[in-house]
């Protein structure tokens, strides 16, 4: 199989033996392992100013980078985060590294419409509108999520170079979720359904990413029937045996190695941290992509997440589970 194959086998819980999946919704430290800027950080606002050439080697660059974070570390899958992010510099991007790879890597982006935890600046009147004006954020949201199908529509005309959608909305604090279970039922379940289904009519696979603490709406978001849930952050109090029990056998995990003690812990607490990851994980043999627990965000140091692979190359086998963890995987 190949690497998008298999990631596909794994969004969809069935068995696939061997190696289990890895990737990172986003790998930041690109500077440090290639000594480039990650395509996220780029500013092009001289963009429309430049040359076709100028405007081939950034796109050729980024593709590229984004092709040697996976090939180096493993990776199954590429998040991609188009710059510039019009359509048509989206489909460039898209199309360089299929060129590039062939159909190596399961390859995303995001296309979230529902509401995130609002920052500072907006905190007190989206709260105010949540308890006042439900029905008037409810309107936005169909607006946004017209806008998000239709993006998806124009791209998939112009050649299916997606194989699916990460929703990046974060809902959750540490302590809690930042919407209640009754808001979120009101405010984000019955777009977040549709969505995911609109996106699997196309053909695509859904991966519902928040990190925090998603345990009080963790069975709301189930029902929506993503492919899979990332993060399972342990810094939120989130286990994968509890997750499981909760969604079931049918929606793929990923994540959980818990990134504060990949950048403050001791090498001990995160070499036990990344092994409790991997054994709870491939617990049910299907169905975990292994992770960590939000991104390789700039300011990890690089060497703990590189230590954090070599326990996935030594320990992350399907076939050597028993040999690694003791009894306990399941078919």
């Amino acid at each position: 199989m190949t690497k998008r194959e298999q990631f596909i086998k794994t969004l969809k819980c069935e068995p696939i033996g061997g190696q289990v999946p890895t990737f990172e919704l986003v790998f930041f430290l690109t500077m440090e392992a290639f000594g480039k800027v990650h395509p996220s950080h780029r500013y092009y606002e001289q963009w429309n100013q430049m040359s076709d050439t100028e405007r081939k080697l950034h796109m050729n660059e980024m593709a590229q980078l984004y092709i040697d974070t996976a090939k180096r570390y493993g990776h199954s899958a590429i998040f991609i985060h188009p710059n510039p992010g019009d359509l048509e510099n989206v489909q460039w991007l898209l199309e360089l590294i299929r060129e590039k790879s062939g159909d190596e890597y399961y390859i995303m982006m995001h296309g979230d419409p529902t509401w995130a935890i609002p920052d500072g600046d907006n905190m007190m009147e989206f709260s105010t509108m949540m308890f006042e004006e439900p029905e008037k954020l409810n309107e936005q949201t169909k607006v946004r999520l017209e806008r998000s199908l239709n993006r998806a529509r124009k791209l998939d005309e112009w050649g299916h170079l997606l194989d699916g959608y990460t929703l990046c909305s974060d809902y959750c604090f540490n302590v809690n979720p930042f919407f209640s279970p009754d808001a979120f039922d009101e405010l984000i379940a019955p777009f977040l359904k549709e969505v995911i289904a609109e996106y699997r009519k196309m053909g695509y696979y859904t991966i519902k990413h928040t990190d925090g603490n998603i345990m009080p709406i963790l069975k709301q978001i189930a029902d929506c029937k993503p492919d899979a849930i990332h993060s399972l952050d342990p810094q939120g109090g989130v286990s994968i045996p509890e997750v499981r029990k909760i969604v079931g056998p049918d929606i793929a995990l990923i994540g959980n190695v818990n990134c504060g003690l990949l950048q403050t812990g001791t090498d001990e607490e995160c070499r036990a941290d990344v092994m409790r990851s991997l054994r709870e994980g491939m617990a049910n043999g299907r169905g975990y992509v292994f992770s960590t627990s939000n991104c390789a965000y700039t300011g990890l140091p690089l060497a703990r997440y590189e230590m954090m692979n070599d326990l996935w190359r030594q320990y992350g086998n399907y076939d050597d589970y028993e040999k690694n963890f003791g009894s306990g995987a399941q078919a």
